[in-house]
């Protein structure tokens, strides 16, 4: 807040200040300055120091820190003010308007600028209104504004503009006045200043095409009227100028027309007249055609305005031909003129875009109006000519507005709130004000006095005038009246003590400049050219010779009467001041001129303001703002109270506070007389905010996770439902598709499972087998033992060898015994032998037999009888005798290849494998190694012994105790099963396909 920032930075609000004195006012204006915070407060009034370099402090971001804030609330800023008066606006539906002022170079447009721009985010509408008064101001400057020894970028006009808004506060347009341009300056400018920028411009950043047609060249220093003051210098500015000129809507046409006026003011400035006896002529005739081109008229008839003058006498119509002094007058006249009348014509024609149309108030309510006043500063030069007189007065006239509204707001505020006011005395410069505008008596009165007089009269005449009427003014005086005083010239100056210090003015060209005359000819030549443009900028022209007219208003009448119509304008509207310093005059960021800056300050009667604003109380707020920036001090007003109003509540806050000695309680306001309570205030607010900021943490924090409980538990629930959703709608649908397998032909083997949640994955693979298990008992719950065995049997093949090999020989019944079926005729020689085996080593049943080919020297075969006791092989040539016996518990493991041969390995416990190859294939075709493997791990299953079972290739074995390896490779032309020694083992030689 401005009252609270940081002592580094001095004071924020020069009523802050501990002793109203200019010399602490000036030591805290200094110290801000240097710490770079070029805005202060007195109260609603800015000040501004220009800093004379660019900052970074007029962004989008740094507008939203001030939309919808008090003053108080953040640091000095425009963009304060400008949402003060808009809030004021608003609320109170009532206009307001921004005055800023200042002596020339003291930053004046930059603030108006960044006023303009302060609420700049609201529409579409806005957008529009925005970009054409920023573009509008680049043209205003580039046409109105110009280098001065103080100042490069000077406004050599004054500016009020209006800036409009529905009854919603949204800007629908707005309206731009100028004042009192310096048309003088088309034509002479002081040593070391320049014209206007728009000459510049066009001579220096035309294209050559453009140049060409204008028959301009460039080189400023061709043109003798923009180098008087013998500063050139650069400007690149002719395409953002133009750009903005389309941008406002001005035409193509319309653009070239502007630029024709200044070619054809240039080239008035290079015609030169000379004399043939009593005859004047014009020296380079060829610039006669030039104008007429540019000005769109025959060159006769230029020819003709420039050196005769039509005159009426009764009847009769004479052209009277000029002087040499007549002839050069009139051009110089015709210049300004034309210029004026441009200048002029531009700001009505922006205001033609931007003024608000079609705006009924019966249908769309009040219009409401913000206005910026922009307008010359106070001026003392070397010599001091009319425009600078005119430009002082305006200021007097608005530093006497400047006072009494601030004084009578002051006063107004105190007797609205019933607090009793202290009488201030203040420099009252009405005096001066009327010393130069009572009729009469006032010095514009007896300019335009001496303006009417028949006959020759002199500037001289004009301050023998003023000498006798003012001579006992105490304001006025001059070197007739003050022999003395060398600083004044005899039948030249006059001198005015101002508010703002003492001015010696020039009488020279008072007079010529007040009647402000142009012959009727250059208007009638100017109306009658062809040009619309330039037709519609001399509408007199059209009046005839003959016709009498009134006087036309002097200048001095006609900027008076706009100085009281703009103060009437000001008065009726609530002000906000920005007073703009200029703290040095060579333009530099670091230097503070302190008798410069204390000049300013005085003469813009900003101690003044101090005082009045201290002579009561320096701080009042409304009850209901007050309790909500300091309510959390006090447990009666914390949070809410519940005292009969708000203004019982200010005064418990400020009576626990100790502070009731130094406050008066007005009807809607609370006054704080002293700084220093305010700084308490704001020491012990600072103090509660802290611990509000970490309560609100913490109740936000609990809150926050409360929420997200909240949320998570609702999560959860839906989750849960959702879950419980699913898992019943799968086992629904599980039970309306298997409710009748037990009926079906295969038990619902065809019927395709749904597909479940996640959730219930593992479920439905127990499912599954539980199904499968159902299913499988539904098959075989009555088959008979002996099939039973079976089955098992060909589980266990299923179990494994399923994906390893490919023959296992499940789709036949499995005989087991194929000793018996394989050869009948020797079938009854095995059955006795198999009786005497099973007698001598008590065996159960008989688990497999067949024809096996052994690994031996001579690759003999053999016959393999496996038992539930042993395994025996037999010699089936000596009808099956037994030649060996292995105990089936010395038996560990199987191996067998993964192709289509029959080779089984049997591995022992004594390293002593058996190493053979079955023999005989099965009807369909299929192998017996699935049979054999499959009822083996059954039978030891049962007997819950484990058999290892390896499908390898090739197959590690042991024989004899020796480690060998055994491979099995396919012939073509082989056909039966061999076995063959190699370097490895054996190689068992299969038949081909």
């Amino acid at each position: 807040m401005a009252e609270h920032e940081s002592l580094e930075f001095g004071k924020a609000d020069f009523v802050l200040l501990d002793n109203v004195s200019l010399e602490e006012f000036m030591a805290n204006l200094k110290l801000r300055f240097e710490k770079g915070r070029i805005y202060s407060y007195i109260g609603e009034v800015v000040v501004s120091v220009n800093p004379y370099r660019a900052m970074n402090i007029y962004g989008r971001d740094t507008i939203e820190q001030y939309k919808g804030r008090e003053l108080y609330e953040r640091p000095p800023h425009l963009f304060a003010i400008a949402d003060a008066a808009y809030k004021a606006m608003k609320r109170r539906n009532k206009d307001t308007c921004i005055v800023i002022s200042g002596e020339s170079g003291a930053g004046k447009t930059e603030d108006m600028m960044a006023n303009k721009c302060s609420r700049n985010e609201k529409s579409v509408c806005l957008y529009r209104v925005k970009n054409m008064l920023l573009k509008s101001n680049c043209v205003l400057e580039a046409f109105g504004n110009a280098k001065t020894n103080r100042n490069d970028n000077s406004s050599r006009f004054g500016k009020y503009m209006d800036i409009n808004f529905d009854f919603k506060g949204d800007p629908i347009g707005g309206h731009i006045n100028n004042y009192l341009l310096e048309k003088s300056r088309v034509i002479f400018q002081q040593e070391g200043e320049r014209s206007f920028h728009s000459f510049y411009q066009l001579v220096k950043g035309a294209p050559d095409a453009q140049l060409r047609s204008l028959h301009i060249q460039r080189d400023p220093t061709a043109y003798t009227y923009i180098k008087v003051g013998g500063s050139l210098g650069i400007d690149a500015d002719f395409k953002a100028v133009t750009d903005a000129m389309k941008v406002i809507g001005f035409t193509t046409g319309e653009i070239q027309t502007v630029y024709k006026i200044l070619a054809t003011i240039l080239h008035l400035g290079n015609l030169k007249f000379g004399s043939d006896g009593d005859v004047t002529l014009i020296e380079n005739s060829k610039l006669v055609s030039v104008l007429g081109d540019l000005l769109s008229t025959k060159d006769e008839n230029v020819e003709k305005a420039l050196l005769y003058r039509t005159v009426a006498t009764g009847r009769d119509v004479i052209d009277k031909q000029h002087t040499h002094q007549e002839a050069s007058y009139g051009r110089d006249a015709l210049a300004k003129a034309i210029y004026e009348r441009l200048f002029c014509w531009i700001v009505g024609r922006i205001n033609d875009i931007i003024e608000v149309k079609n705006y009924d108030a019966r249908v769309h309510g009040k219009n409401t109006v913000i206005g910026v006043l922009d307008i010359y500063g106070f001026e003392i030069f070397q010599n001091n000519s009319f425009e600078q007189f005119c430009i002082n007065y305006c200021n007097e006239k608005l530093q006497q507005l400047f006072i009494q509204l601030v004084l009578k707001q002051e006063q107004e505020e105190y007797q609205r709130e019933g607090i009793p006011w202290k009488h201030i005395d203040y420099f009252n410069n009405q005096i001066i004000v009327d010393l130069v505008e009572q009729q009469h008596k006032g010095i514009f009165a007896v300019l335009d006095e001496a303006c009417m007089n028949v006959g020759k009269v002199t500037d001289e005449m004009f301050l023998q005038a003023l000498n006798g009427k003012l001579a006992k003014h105490a304001h006025y005086t001059s070197r007739k009246l003050s022999p003395t005083d060398k600083n004044l010239e005899f039948d030249r100056d006059f001198r005015i003590r101002h508010y703002a210090g003492d001015v010696a003015y020039s009488v020279v060209g008072f007079i010529d400049k007040n009647k402000d005359t142009l012959f009727q000819d250059f208007k009638r030549l100017l109306y009658n050219s062809s040009n619309p443009v330039l037709k519609a900028m001399w509408p007199e022209g059209k009046l005839s010779i003959t016709e009498v007219t009134k006087r036309p208003l002097t200048a001095a009448t006609l900027f008076k009467n706009s100085m009281i119509s703009l103060v009437e304008n000001l008065a009726s509207k609530e002000p906000y001041y920005v007073r703009c310093i200029k703290p040095n005059d060579v333009k530099s960021p670091l230097l503070f001129e302190h008798e410069r800056c204390k000049h300013q300050v005085e003469y813009l009667g900003l101690l003044e303001n101090v005082r009045v604003r201290r002579a009561g109380f320096a701080n009042r707020q409304t009850y209901p703002r007050f309790l909500q920036r300091y309510k959390m001090i006090s447990e009666f007003t914390w949070p809410n109270h519940d005292l009969p109003s708000d203004k019982e509540a200010v005064k418990r806050l400020l009576q626990g506070c100790g502070f009731e000695h130094d406050v008066a309680y007005g009807k809607t306001k609370v006054f704080i007389r002293t700084p220093r309570t305010i700084f308490n205030l704001e020491e012990q607010r600072a103090e509660m905010v802290k611990r509000i900021v970490l309560f609100l943490q913490k109740v936000w924090r609990g809150t926050l996770a409360r929420m997200r409980y909240r949320r998570m538990r609702a999560a959860l629930i839906i989750i849960r439902a959702y879950r419980r959703y699913k898992v019943k709608s799968y086992i629904r649908e599980v039970n309306r598709r298997f409710k009748n397998v037990r009926g079906m032909k295969d038990h619902g083997k065809h019927v395709k499972w749904p597909t479940p949640p996640k959730v219930l994955r593992k479920f439905e693979e127990a499912l599954r087998n539980i199904y499968n298990r159902w299913w499988a008992w539904t098959l075989i719950k009555d088959l008979s033992p002996e099939e039973m065995v079976q089955i098992r049997a060909k589980v266990a093949t299923l179990e494994c060898l399923k994906g390893q090999r490919a023959d296992l020989g499940l789709q036949r019944a499995w005989e087991g015994n194929y000793l018996v079926s394989d050869s009948p005729g020797t079938a009854s020689s095995f059955t006795l032998v198999s009786s005497d085996l099973q007698r001598k080593d008590k065996f159960m049943r008989v688990l497999f037999s067949c024809n096996v080919r052994k690994i031996n020297r001579f690759n003999k075969d053999r016959a393999l009888l496996i038992t539930d006791r042993h395994l025996y092989k037999m010699d089936p040539v000596k009808q099956y005798k037994p030649m060996k016996s292995i105990p089936l518990y010395n038996v560990t493991g199987v191996s067998i290849s993964p192709g289509k041969d029959q080779l089984v390995v049997f591995h022992t416990k004594d390293n002593r494998d058996l190493i053979v190859c079955m023999q005989g294939m099965v009807p369909a075709g299929d192998s017996r190694i699935g049979e054999l493997v499959g009822t083996l791990f059954s039978h030891f299953k049962s007997e819950k012994r484990k058999l290892q079972v390896n499908i390898v290739s090739p197959i590690h074995c042991s024989m004899n105790g020796r480690k060998c390896t055994v491979i099995v490779e396919t012939k073509i032309n082989q056909s039966q099963p061999d076995f063959t020694k190699s370097r490895s083992g054996y190689i068992l030689s299969v038949p081909g396909n």
